[in-house]
């Protein structure tokens, strides 16, 4: 029997909406995802277990139908829809038009009326019907062909409405339900009830009389108080039974056999919008579950991968090597591959034209170890990983230093989808090859002992197979050159410098957490005096009942377990009351991080005394570096607190002193490069406090007229105008009206008029486009542009401001890393990179080579790119990170 899954979108989406905590989904863009992630998440699972044939999706269109036109108090009681909420109705209908299933909706009719109908139509059809909804109105639809499925808890636990369900939990038979519903009433829809009765006494009535038509007939005779009742409210019971009659008889355009539900859906729509919102593990469930995918016969051809694994007898790796690897191959590592620890346990090579080696490092003969070793650093024999630097950290701890690395698969497609999360290869071999990593050969000529080494053959062809398809998707990106001439190279670099680590004084930690430590007490004891009695400052909820209702302070925004106790918010009612309790907490939560940040740098130090961070190419959309394993570009420095910190990093044995270089106003340098802005690349020129002279042109002063305030509310437009900053947000931050803020902007723009010019040309350009791009062409595509939702659309208009400023920046200190670790080998200085956080580096400087390194350094900076504004150096030294700030 045909089976027929009907969901009412808005009910089921609202309810995943408060399940899940709204702060706890969003994408890196800002987009509120709980609702859809919710959502999303059933429906997988309703399809996994029901297994229906036929499936389609109701959504309300507006509160105003017929049922408000007969009673305008019908649902007037629901509060507003959340913003965060709306905004993320349309990204489920995406989410569902990517799947191929059908969703409806009728003005001037709500989704129960569209279940209904279709729900009569799949009957007639000879259908079973499983309906998803929240809405106890549903539950007169429930025959013993069509079960409600009726949440519980949140969208994940579904209680199953069988007939027999209803009877037990109502006492009536399902079509009786809208009789006891009209009677008792429906306080979701703000139907009121007849008072006194309840569902007991309405149930009875119905099995005394029948059905509310011969109630209604026989009222005169129900005796008591409860039968005056209604008597008394007989209108209200006859207009609440209108209301919540389902109608069934809607003309959709569509019958439930146009319905069917299939999984040879288009995996590139799936992956464009599970990539948008950043569902990796839901796509993962989807396919998982599900299976599918489109099957034509390119796509069954590509998951047909044929591989014969050689078996070479001891000292011929060799051979195979040198008869099967003048092309690229792909290769994959098996072992430790992260910058502290690692190491190989198994190696895999894999050609295109079918052909594996897969070697056991620890029983390789010295021959083949050496065959091997000597292949791997020839730099004429082109090879492909996926995620290259964890494996080449292990490949360099076996002794097996590597060349020749052609392509990086998850950096190249990173250049192509910045915004995506992650780059697994799973996935992309999945959405790319159309194949799964599973069984290499069905043929079973790979078989292993452990999985994991079937695995690496896999990958490593799968990497390979990757390749084909990415490099033509560069070259029409105009990103190869990007990815060999940058981001290849500079994998070498920041594989030497998470090697080298920088040297730690754990004395100067473990003082600085016991300080904190001693700190965090005493804030909190003040704290407690402030208000009479202890409470646990880390508690949303103890927090609200002190700040709300014993110190009577005004309410924050409204959240789902009451009011927001965030840092914005209690920074925002410290500044309104300055109450001692609220300046005290705030010391606490200031410390308490503080505290959090020395205990993980002092889980990360090694054996030899150093922290060895990883960086990553593939985090930051805009090209930035990111650091983990410990965030070295999370450490605080706006506060003295912060910056001692820093006093930790030092120098370490046989080394001089650290140096360390950052560029001066780095992006405002690139806006009046890329502005053409005549005002501005002149303050540049000018040699005076940069912030100061444009003050000075925009408030027409002489610049020693020009004051901190001044100074101050321009400074805060110069960064903000390349993050998007609007007049709100500039008074946010000035402590001015938006009004006021607004005027200070339009000055702003009439003195430079060339910078207003490029920030709405770039989102115009990115409008056509579909992208920005950087100095050095990295794009950031932005589809969000065209968007009918304007949230997103702001968003996506605020990243077209700051992406090319923010990205070029990014490309510009990576093209002054590779000049300087370049530098340093031609001029055979034993001085190292150590650090790159945000625009500056770090090097641990050995014993007269200061000045060299230094000279090395500006150079390098400087001419990391060709702008009509000098490049601005600022260099300093010192024993430890902090001493050399400049």
């Amino acid at each position: 029997m045909d089976r027929l899954l009907l969901i009412d979108g808005h009910s089921v989406a609202y309810r995943a909406f408060f399940a899940l905590p709204v702060e706890n989904f969003a994408t890196t863009t800002g987009q509120h995802t709980n609702a859809v992630f919710g959502f999303t998440s059933m429906l997988i699972n309703v399809l996994r277990d029901e297994q229906p044939t036929h499936v389609a999706v109701a959504f309300d269109v507006s509160r105003q139908t017929f049922r408000t036109a007969e009673y305008d108090q019908y649902k007037a009681n629901r509060a507003k829809s959340p913003d965060e909420f709306k905004s993320q109705v349309p990204l489920i209908k995406e989410v569902l038009d990517a799947l191929g299933i059908r969703t409806f909706e009728k003005e001037g009719f709500e989704a129960d009326d569209i279940i209904g109908t279709l729900t009569r139509d799949a009957e007639a059809a000879d259908m079973e019907v499983l309906i998803c909804t929240g809405d106890r109105d549903a539950l007169q639809l429930v025959t013993e062909r069509t079960t409600v499925l009726y949440p519980k808890r949140g969208v994940s636990d579904l209680a199953r409405m069988t007939p027999a369900a209803v009877e037990e939990k109502y006492g009536v038979v399902p079509e009786q339900y809208p009789d006891i519903a009209a009677m008792v009433g429906e306080t979701s829809d703000n139907l009121p009830g007849v008072p006194g009765v309840g569902p007991k006494t309405a149930a009875k009535w119905l099995a005394t009389y029948g059905s509310l038509g011969e109630i209604v007939d026989q009222v005169a005779d129900i005796p008591g108080k409860a039968g005056q009742s209604l008597r008394d409210h007989l209108d209200d019971v006859l207009r609440n039974r209108r209301i919540n009659a389902l109608v069934r008889d809607l003309d959709l355009g569509a019958e439930p056999a146009e319905l069917a539900f299939s999984t040879e859906w288009d995996r590139e729509a799936i992956h464009r919008v599970f990539d948008a919102l950043e569902f990796a593990a839901l796509r993962e469930r989807l396919f998982s579950y599900l299976g599918g995918g489109a099957s034509t016969e390119e796509s069954a051809a590509s998951a047909a991968v044929d591989i014969v694994l050689a078996e070479p007898e001891a000292g011929q790796v060799g051979a195979w090597l040198d008869e099967h690897t003048a092309e690229a191959v792909g290769v994959e590592v098996v072992g430790v591959t992260s910058t502290v620890g690692a190491r190989v346990d198994s190696l895999a090579v894999a050609t295109a034209d079918g052909h594996a080696l897969w070697i056991d490092a620890a029983e390789l003969d010295p021959a083949d170890d050496a065959a091997l070793a000597s292949w791997l650093a020839d730099a004429s024999r082109p090879k492909v990983l996926h995620d290259a630097k964890g494996q080449l950290h292990a490949l360099a701890a076996q002794g097996w230093p590597v060349a020749g690395v052609t392509a990086d698969t998850a950096i190249a497609t990173y250049l192509l989808r910045p915004d995506q999360r992650a780059y697994d290869l799973a996935d992309l071999t999945m959405r790319y090859l159309k194949r799964e990593l599973v069984d290499v050969d069905s043929s079973g000529q790979l078989t292993f002992e452990d999985e994991t080494d079937q695995t690496a053959v896999q990958r490593a062809r799968a990497a390979l197979d990757l390749w084909a398809v990415l490099e033509p998707d560069l070259e029409s990106a105009e990103a190869l050159t990007l990815l060999h001439d940058l981001e290849l190279p500079l994998v070498d670099v920041l594989l030497a410098m998470e090697d080298v680590g920088i040297a730690i004084d754990t004395e100067h930690l473990d003082a600085l957490h016991a300080e904190f430590t001693t700190r965090m007490t005493e804030a909190a004891q003040q704290a407690f005096d402030a208000i009479g009695r202890e409470v646990n400052l880390g508690s949303p909820k103890q927090l609200q009942e002190v700040l709300f209702d014993q110190l009577g302070l005004p309410k924050t925004k409204k959240t789902k377990t009451g009011y927001t106790t965030d840092a914005d918010a209690l920074q925002s009612l410290f500044a309104k009351s300055e109450h001692p309790f609220l300046a005290h907490l705030l010391a606490h939560r200031d410390v308490t991080r503080l505290r959090q940040t020395v205990e993980g740098l002092q889980k990360t130090v090694q054996a030899d005394g150093r922290i060895h961070t990883t960086f990553a190419q593939t985090i930051a959309a805009t090209g930035r570096l990111s650091s983990f394993d410990p965030n070295l570009q999370n450490i605080p420095i706006r506060t003295e607190s912060g910056r001692r910190i820093r006093e930790a990093f030092c120098v370490g044995d046989g080394y001089e002193t650290l140096l360390t270089a950052d560029y001066s106003q780095i992006e405002m340098r690139i806006m009046a490069h890329l502005s053409e802005d005549a005002e501005l690349i002149e303050a540049f020129k000018s040699g005076r406090d940069f912030h100061t002279v444009m003050a000075a042109k925009v408030f027409d002063r002489e610049p020693d007229d020009i004051d901190g305030g001044l100074r101050a509310r321009i400074k805060a437009m110069n960064y903000g105008l390349a993050y998007g900053l609007s007049s709100f947000g500039l008074g946010q931050q000035l402590g001015i009206k938006p009004g006021e803020a607004q005027v200070l902007m339009d000055d702003y723009f009439a003195t430079f008029g060339g910078v207003r010019d490029y920030l709405f040309g770039v989102v115009d350009e990115a409008r056509q486009t579909g992208y920005t791009a950087t100095m050095l062409g990295r794009r950031r595509y932005l589809p969000d542009l065209q968007s009918d939702n304007r949230q997103r659309r702001e968003i996506a208009e605020r990243m077209a401001l700051n992406a090319p400023i923010q990205g070029s920046a990014a490309d510009l200190i990576k093209v002054a890393m590779l000049g300087v670790q370049r530098g340093l080998r031609e001029q055979q200085l034993t001085s190292r990179l150590l650090l790159q956080v945000h625009d500056e580096l770090v090097l641990e400087v050995s014993a007269g080579e200061r000045d060299a390194v230094e000279e090395l350094v500006r150079e390098q900076m400087g001419a990391a790119a060709d702008l009509s504004v000098p490049l601005d150096v600022s260099v300093g030294t010192g024993r430890t990170w902090h001493d050399a700030a400049h």
